[in-house]
């Protein structure tokens, strides 16, 4: 696969949003048309439902944070595409994870995230990643700003003001994992998904990341492996009912796929999340290879993110032609973050299928 694009964002909130937009023109177009089948295919959502859910989540952004409200306005002005489609691809978590948690379907099962603490690593630094799996066809770029004190490089989708894998000058990562449980609603109106993945990417230690991720209920469950390259690793759940926090020990390696590692703990229930095996196969699976080479290399990890064992649930993922065309997948984005150095090496598409890239803030 050839480099993602990297925009460099600069100005205002509308300014960064119109260099976005334009810069990502075509692939922002191209992310619109997927998701709104998607939305209308897959999750069976009417025009007026749509419309229905769109315009709930444009007051929420306008409520929670007017600056990533303006930053939609200039993708939508720079991308020319209306506003509406542009907050549906911000929003497009809550509306395809709730459509699927109501219709009670199987959704495509996706992502396994890790953090590796310096106490296993054979350079002594703390390292997060994961494989990203979700629809063949979507497009992605990297984007980066400075706000404050922090400058942010990191994965989105384009039109997606906030990325969602990524690092920070203060040494803060994310990766992030979709979860399901029975209270999952978009009618709650909580903070949308990437309005808090952008503010975690935005935080200067792990305390104020920790505390984006934990604080106001989201519509939808998610989990997000947050890293420190000073103060540590910290995994959090979050469901509508609340959060728990799982601290990576400090000889230790953490894994999360998709499902909640104790259900009980945070007083969830699951339903469809957990109907596919391939989240426990996949869990098992890294944590496994991992554990098994000590000091863990960065080719040890990166050759783990490329694993095979198990087919259609192996943790290098590529689309399933037996399956229904809405629950093919593939690894579309791969990526191991060095949290001291500020490096994030990726690959687009089945990291088995080409070098990983380095980028560096």
């Amino acid at each position: 696969m050839a480099e993602l694009p990297v925009i460099t964002l600069t100005g205002t909130a509308h300014e960064r949003g119109l260099t976005h937009g334009r810069e990502l023109h075509d692939r922002i177009a191209a992310n619109v048309d997927l998701y709104r089948g998607r939305l209308a295919d897959d999750a069976g959502l009417t025009p007026a439902e749509i419309a229905e859910r769109v315009e709930l989540y444009l007051s929420v952004f306008t409520r929670l944070d007017p600056e990533y409200r303006a930053a939609m306005e200039g993708i939508a002005e720079g991308s020319e595409q209306s506003l509406e489609d542009i907050v549906m691809l911000n929003a497009r978590f809550e509306l395809l994870y709730s459509a699927w948690s109501a219709a009670g379907t199987t959704p495509p099962s996706e992502c396994t995230g890790f953090g590796a603490e310096a106490g296993v690593t054979d350079d002594g630094k703390r390292w997060i990643g994961q494989n990203w799996d979700w629809f063949p066809g979507v497009a992605g770029a990297l984007l980066t700003w400075r706000d404050n004190d922090v400058s942010v490089l990191a994965y989105t989708e384009a039109g997606i003001a906030g990325p969602k894998i990524g690092v920070n000058s203060a040494g803060i990562g994310l990766c992030v994992n979709g979860l399901g449980c029975d209270a999952d609603d978009w009618r709650l109106g909580g903070m949308p998904y990437h309005l808090r993945t952008s503010r975690i990417l935005g935080s200067s230690t792990l305390k104020e990341a920790v505390a984006h991720a934990s604080l106001d209920a989201p519509s939808c469950s998610a989990n997000y492996v947050i890293g420190s390259a000073s103060e540590g690793i910290v995994d959090v759940e979050t469901s509508p009912v609340g959060s728990r926090r799982i601290p990576c020990a400090p000889d230790a390696t953490l894994v999360h796929a998709n499902h909640f590692l104790d259900p009980d703990a945070l007083g969830v229930k699951e339903t469809w999340r957990t109907w596919p095996a391939t989240t426990f196969r996949r869990q098992e699976r890294l944590e496994t290879l991992l554990a098994a080479t000590r000091p863990l290399s960065m080719d040890a990890v990166e050759t783990a993110l490329r694993d095979h064992e198990g087919g259609s649930f192996a943790l290098c993922r590529h689309p399933d032609m037996e399956l229904p065309e809405p629950q093919r997948i593939h690894t579309a984005f791969s990526a191991v973050i060095d949290l001291t150095d500020g490096v994030l090496r990726y690959t687009e598409g089945p990291p088995c299928e080409s070098q990983p890239v380095e980028a560096r803030l």
